[in-house]
């Protein structure tokens, strides 16, 4: 976690939001679990099987394509089914989210069912994304700042995700409290201006292409997320059924891009 390296000034930060690389399901001397991690936006549906993998074992392809895939409008009382593409991800070109609806997922493999239900918060918009420079004693380090708007529901929370060259590189789960007249801001560390000093995974370099996704997500999503950047894979389950890790989210999704120069970025003042 990359907020564990760097001590930053703006203690609030911490207070607000979690971090974590990516949601890495990985586990020592345990049997394979089933991984189910679905998402539907307004863009459309995307639904991954995988089955966990110990870190003690070499990288094999855990992708399960042999399943029952569907998601159910339930405000709007229709089924779609989602078939399987060369990738193994489940997807669907007939499905899309729509705010204030409720959705079900439902997966059979086997003998197995597993469901989860979610309903679709209003979008937030990003009103602004930018990059500025701190001094930290060892190096200068750049500060990913992202603005967007407040959703009104009591029960948002937001899940903001960056992007490095289409690969994910960072994600945070931010809390309902921040807010400050109706703009909520999430501020995340990246690089360091020395790059050669920089951990491959974390270094960005001249012309890196940084996308942004900010997703409203309910109360439930939001403890699922911090129980992963805990450590505690079986906390919060979102399924019912069979016995699974994953998610389901159905969440409007707000989208922003910067190509980094480090040279054009500013010092924070």
């Amino acid at each position: 976690m990359r907020a564990s390296k760097y001590i930053f000034p703006i203690a609030v930060m911490f207070a607000l939001v979690s971090c974590e690389k990516e949601l890495d399901f990985e586990y020592h001397d345990i049997p394979a679990q089933q991984v189910i991690e679905g998402l539907l936006t307004q863009e459309g549906a995307s639904v991954r099987l995988t089955m966990t993998v110990a870190t003690d074992e070499p990288f094999s392809d855990l992708t399960v394509t042999d399943a029952s895939v569907t998601i159910a409008d339930l405000t709007a009382d229709e089924v779609f089914t989602l078939a399987a593409g060369a990738d193994g991800i489940f997807t669907s070109d007939d499905v899309s989210g729509r705010t204030g609806h409720e959705y079900e997922l439902t997966v059979q493999i086997g003998e197995n069912k597993y469901t989860s239900v979610s309903r679709m918060l209003a979008p937030s918009e990003i009103v602004s994304a930018e990059f500025s420079w701190i001094k930290m004693p060892y190096d200068d380090v750049a500060i990913l700042k992202v603005q967007f708007t407040e959703d009104t529901d009591p029960a948002a929370n937001y899940w903001m995700r960056v992007y490095r060259n289409g690969e994910i590189y960072d994600w945070q789960a931010i809390t309902s409290h921040n807010a400050v007249d109706g703009i909520v801001t999430g501020m995340m560390m990246t690089t360091r201006k020395d790059v050669d000093e920089e951990d491959d995974d974390d270094v960005l370099r001249d012309g890196d292409v940084v996308d942004i996704e900010v997703m409203t997500i309910s109360e439930e999503m939001a403890d699922y997320l911090e129980s992963l950047n805990n450590g505690d894979y079986n906390g919060n389950m979102m399924f019912t059924g069979a016995y699974c890790l994953g998610y389901f989210l159905a969440a409007p999704v707000s989208k922003a891009q910067i190509i980094f120069h480090p040279a054009e970025i500013p010092y924070a003042e």
